[in-house]
């Protein structure tokens, strides 16, 4: 069996200008990064504007287990197959962390005959969209405390800072740190890092829709309080212009190809447990113009990427998807139907019919807003027939279409059946509606989100957070949207409750508002905003030839 690296290997891709031209675009709307990659200029949505939107369709998945899901290969094969069935068909993506990649995860950019290519380029520097978005978020951290030291002259509250520096890598060690330390080198305070995918940069940028709406998010930026209360922000310390000129580039959408051919935006990258798990806003508008067919993911399951995508980037955007595949395997059901890691091989299907509990409650996720999902089982070898068919009578007895997807080892050709029960969905109007409205009061949008999507009894506010939330309605934000940081390892916020645990609270320990991205950070649980390095990470498998290809990446 060839190796992802391997099958890359043997692909020819076509030039970009030319999958750009199967789009409608020409040289001149492209910025080339070599003869595979090329940004792609915002004028395109200026001169699209008055053309009709494609068909939206989401992919999501099941809750997360070690056994893998595959969602980011089953949404590039679905597009390889509307194609290969002469569709008009395009892809919006989200871009890897490095984080990720070098820790447990590996690449992100599908796998086997299902990949988006120049792979090692994605899952690497890329265009250098996460770079901008890093240097972006700490030229603010750096003038923030720069003013401290010159003053203060905005009667800074010390202890209320929010805003830490970021890097694209884990790193437990920074989580909390002082600075300021020694003579002449600040003002001495406790603080850390994040991951750059957790920085509100990363997610204004793919919430904004143009440029001026990036310089007034940035602006909005809110990154601490005076001694008398008030919000300082970005545009405060004057600090927007310059980020917005750093963010001059990262703005503009990515164009790469799949293996089959199938045109691929790969734009932004906010974590799904953290943010709100979406490629850019500006990417999936531009898709939607150029294709009669779109295909988007959002991080994890639908307790947490597919939720923010209804209620935050949805709203945002007036985005009306058709339908979401929600992706599972049966190794990753039988996990939550309680078989150890190691014992994955073996056939069970008393255990796939037990795990099936967490695949029904993403199904009725998917119901909450208003669509009817499709469940794609991503198949691996050793899936026994007994399996499959107690899968086909418990999606039977939910009323939901499945289909087996096989597209990491024969591409477009191996995801028809899903392909046409998408198409399927896609005749008619689209009957989304976002689950909550704005205008109730944030601790009842937690309750709903938590009731409606985690399966829980209500939530448990701790009295940090009642005085944040607190705050945060007296100050004017209690009618933006409410994103959810949370463990993705369960639909609940403890991570070691597999399948669908019932009668719990979850527990909101903290509350903080993102003005610039538009929503309010609600911290359930113990999610970290800097992850660690496993044991054994990703990055001791990795290793560069003499030629220069890298391998143990994927």
């Amino acid at each position: 069996m060839l190796s992802d690296v391997e099958i890359a290997q043997q692909a020819d891709p076509k030039h970009i200008r030319d999958i750009a031209a199967e789009l409608g675009l020409s040289e001149h709307d492209l910025i080339l990064y070599g003869t595979d990659k090329a940004k792609v200029s915002l004028d395109v949505l200026d001169r699209c504007a008055d053309e009709k939107d494609g068909r939206l369709i989401l992919v999501s998945g099941i809750t997360p287990t070690p056994a893998g899901e595959g969602k980011t290969t089953t949404a590039i094969g679905l597009g390889d197959a509307l194609l290969k069935l002469g569709k008009s068909a395009c892809i919006a993506i989200r871009e890897p962390s490095l984080g990720p990649c070098f820790g447990i995860k590996g690449g992100a950019a599908g796998g086997g005959y299902a990949q988006v290519v120049p792979m090692a380029d994605i899952n690497l520097h890329f265009t250098g969209d996460f770079h901008a978005v890093t240097s972006a978020h700490n030229l603010l951290a750096a003038m923030l405390d720069n003013h401290l030291y010159h003053g203060n002259a905005l009667d800074i509250d010390i202890d209320s800072i929010t805003w830490k520096r970021v890097m694209d890598m884990n790193e437990r060690a920074l989580r909390e740190i002082d600075i300021g330390l020694g003579k002449g080198n600040g003002v001495p305070r406790r603080s850390g890092f994040d991951i750059t995918a957790a920085s509100e940069v990363m997610a204004l940028l793919c919430l904004a829709s143009g440029r001026a709406d990036l310089v007034g998010r940035l602006a909005s930026v809110i990154v601490g309080f005076d001694k008398a209360g008030r919000p300082i922000t970005a545009s405060d310390l004057q600090a927007s212009g310059a980020m917005a000129a750093l963010l001059k580039d990262a703005i503009l959408p990515n164009l790469v190809q799949t293996l089959g051919g199938t045109p691929a935006f790969i734009h932004g990258g906010p974590f799904g447990n953290i943010a709100h798990g979406c490629s850019s806003l500006i990417a999936t508008r531009m898709a939607l113009k150029l294709a009669d067919y779109v295909i988007t993911e959002a991080g994890f399951g639908t307790d947490l990427g597919a939720e923010k995508f209804f209620n935050i980037k949805c709203r945002a955007a007036g985005l009306r998807p058709m339908t979401a595949v929600i992706v599972a395997t049966i190794r990753a059901l039988k996990m939550h139907g309680g078989v150890p890691l190691a014992e994955l091989h073996a056939g069970n299907p008393a255990a796939v019919e037990k795990g099936i509990e967490n695949l029904e409650k993403h199904c009725e996720n998917v119901r909450h807003a208003g669509l009817e999902p499709i469940v794609a089982i991503n198949k691996f070898p050793a899936d026994t027939d007994e399996e499959i068919e107690v899968l086909s009578g418990c999606c039977a007895g939910m009323g939901v279409r499945w289909a087996l997807s096989d597209v990491w080892a024969k591409g477009g050709e191996g995801g028809f059946h899903l392909a046409e029960l998408v198409l399927n969905a896609c005749e008619g109007d689209s009957a989304f509606q976002p689950t909550y409205s704005l205008d109730m009061p944030i601790k009842e949008k937690v309750l709903a989100i938590a009731r409606d999507f985690y399966g829980a009894d209500g939530a448990a506010f701790s009295p940090a957070a009642e005085e944040q939330i607190g705050q945060i309605e007296s100050l004017g934000f209690g009618r933006l949207p409410i994103c959810i940081a949370k463990t993705q390892k369960s639909l609940s916020d403890a991570p070691k409750l597999f399948g669908r645990p019932r009668g719990y609270q979850i527990s909101v320990r903290e509350a903080r508002v993102s003005a610039g991205a538009g929503f309010v950070v609600v911290y359930a649980g113990n999610i970290m905003t800097m992850p660690g390095l496993p044991k054994v990470p990703a990055a001791t498998r990795i290793s560069l030839s003499p030629t220069g290809e890298i391998y143990g990446l994927f």
